[in-house]
């Protein structure tokens, strides 16, 4: 059992943080935006925690609650502008801040590092405060998806015109959405500067762009389990597909390709559906033999 924990240990911190950049993405697509920010985000919440602690010698904990006031305050910036954009016009915008980001973390070498990185992070987050970290995380989503703030997300989601024809601000609530968004992201940002030692500009570029949509869109972005059950299956993976090494990219894009066709709500919220309605069955059948 200790060895393999020892073997799965990093993985498992991985899909701890992955969890968390997914839950950053789900937030902002719960409220009907088509967001691509959370890497830009992600970025804002690690540089800000890293450079605080190695250059300014503040404490971890303050460190990590400045990276995820920065990731909130990115977020709710952001919804500004995109408060005027709708659909693909979103994801085009949100993409070109993901791509200035990394460009401010590429050309500010005095502070960023560069292309050679920010580098001797000291390593002050462990699993336990990363798992805490997600534990509380998921619990607040899911207050948030279980009150009036949750329904109005899903409102907006459906059909932005009849939200707002029953008093639901579009702009508010999408804004808020954002704030969360950055927040999450920033933190979990933080956590993860804490645990390589070393960040580069392009950790938080494109392939985490791809990896956190993914997460929701092959988990679900109904419910706050989907993104996390999303980054689970995309991280085991490559795990179970070592024998097809050669054509894991492909096989990431065959397995997305069918749940979209086939499952567009997600894994996991197709399964809560079909469950739903074979347990509706089940009753009605009990009913109409009595």
């Amino acid at each position: 059992m200790s060895d393999f924990f020892v073997t799965y240990h990093h993985l498992f911190n991985v899909f701890l943080i992955g969890s968390g950049y997914g839950l950053s993405q789900w937030i902002v697509m719960r409220a009907g935006v088509f967001s691509v920010a959370t890497a830009g985000l992600a970025s804002l919440g690690a540089y800000t925690a890293a450079i605080l602690t190695t250059k300014l010698g503040w404490p971890y904990p303050l460190s990590l609650l400045a990276g995820t006031l920065m990731g909130t305050l990115g977020g709710f910036l952001l919804a500004v502008p995109l408060a005027r954009l709708r659909g693909v016009f979103q994801a085009i915008a949100t993409l070109a801040f993901v791509q200035v980001v990394v460009a401010i973390g590429l050309y500010a070498d005095s502070l960023t590092g560069g292309a050679v990185g920010l580098n001797a992070i000291p390593t002050l987050v462990g699993t336990k405060e990363t798992l805490l970290a997600l534990v509380v995380v998921v619990y607040l989503m899911s207050a948030v998806n279980a009150t009036r703030l949750g329904r109005a997300f899903e409102a907006i989601r459906q059909d932005e015109a009849v939200a707002s024809s029953l008093g639901v601000s579009v702009t508010f609530h999408q804004a808020l959405a954002f704030a969360l968004s950055g927040a999450i992201a920033g933190l979990f940002g933080g956590l993860e500067a804490f645990q390589t030692y070393t960040l580069f500009p392009n950790t938080f570029g494109f392939p985490l762009i791809i990896a956190a949509l993914s997460y929701v869109v092959l988990g679900g972005r109904r419910s706050v389990t989907g993104p996390i059950i999303g980054t689970a299956i995309l991280l085991i993976l490559p795990e179970i597909s070592r024998p097809l090494a050669d054509y894991r990219n492909a096989l990431y894009g065959l397995i997305l390709m069918l749940v979209i066709a086939y499952m567009p709500r997600g894994i996991y919220d197709t399964a809560v559906l079909y469950l739903r309605r074979r347990r509706l069955a089940a009753s009605s059948s009990q009913e109409a033999r009595q």
